[in-house]
């Protein structure tokens, strides 16, 4: 994995500066990394949340190999906030995983003690619940964000799926799917481009943003983005789609039994939208 994203580094950047030496008193008390997605809970109470990403762990066969993909487990609780975010740019994806929801939690952190000024933030909310979209529109989903499938084909349009591993669409999806080989000229033509936050896992999402015209609306969504939106607004994103953890122990007692959105959205989190405010 290169440590080149940028987003990441602008965000922890932010994060340090508004925290300043409060940051370095901040540890993580609990940890749990579940099948769907890995959750944090603070020294100061706040809880993140990030995907999982399984898939991305060949390693995952054995006792022998699966140790090297997280070397620390058993001695994480207590550790500094530091000690996560100097992993975000590890090779391992479920170190990089760990560090979102470090991040995550600490923006959460932010926004208790400095509410937003420039962006406002929406609870119980979906980046596209009052979008209508053109007939003629170009939308692009990335990911397998199957709710955005369901409202794409209720409102009788035709869309293009990217989505790293097919495997995850049903049968009738895959006529939506457009092929590596084809996903740049779709991204630079779309006029709407919905990116699901796992991009920021596998650091595909710069490179999909640095495609992506100048005049398309662009939602990242999903529990891995719900940090601070300044580096993300900085390279032409609309809007992100996260949750606030409103219970972090009840969530990380959730993800302990192999919890996933269903079960957790509306009991110990709640969906948000960050958005830029409307000008006057």
């Amino acid at each position: 994995m290169k440590n080149s994203s940028g987003i990441l580094t602008d965000t922890i950047k932010e994060v340090q500066r508004q925290l300043g030496e409060d940051l370095q008193s901040l540890t993580v008390e609990k940890v749990n990394i579940g099948i769907f997605f890995t959750g944090v809970k603070l020294s100061n109470g706040q809880g993140g949340i990030c995907f999982t990403p399984i898939k991305s762990i060949p390693e995952a066969v054995c006792c022998p190999s699966s140790a090297r993909v997280m070397p620390s487990s058993g001695k994480l609780r207590g550790r500094s906030v530091n000690y996560f975010l100097d992993e975000m740019f590890s090779s391992s994806p479920m170190k990089r995983a760990l560090a979102i929801a470090v991040l995550n939690a600490l923006s959460s952190t932010c926004w208790k003690i400095n509410p937003p000024q420039d962006y406002e933030i929406k609870l119980g909310a979906d980046p596209l619940d009052d979008v209508v979209f053109p007939k003629e529109a170009r939308v692009v989903v990335i990911g397998a964000l199957v709710p955005y499938f369901k409202m794409l084909k209720k409102q009788g349009l035709t869309f293009s799926i990217l989505e790293l591993d097919p495997r995850t669409l049903k049968e009738g999806e895959m006529g939506f799917y457009v092929p590596p080989e084809k996903a740049d000229s779709v991204i630079q033509d779309a006029d709407y481009l919905i990116i699901t936050g796992t991009t920021l896992i596998n650091d595909t999402l710069e490179a999909i943003l640095d495609k992506a015209p100048d005049h398309a609306q662009i939602v990242v969504v999903g529990p891995t983005a719900s940090m601070l939106p300044d580096a993300f607004f900085q390279r032409g994103v609309t809007a992100l789609g996260g949750i606030a953890v409103t219970q972090p122990d009840h969530l990380l007692d959730v993800l302990a039994e192999a919890g996933s959105g269903y079960h957790f959205y509306g009991k110990s989190a709640e969906k948000i939208v960050i958005s830029s405010k409307p000008t006057a």
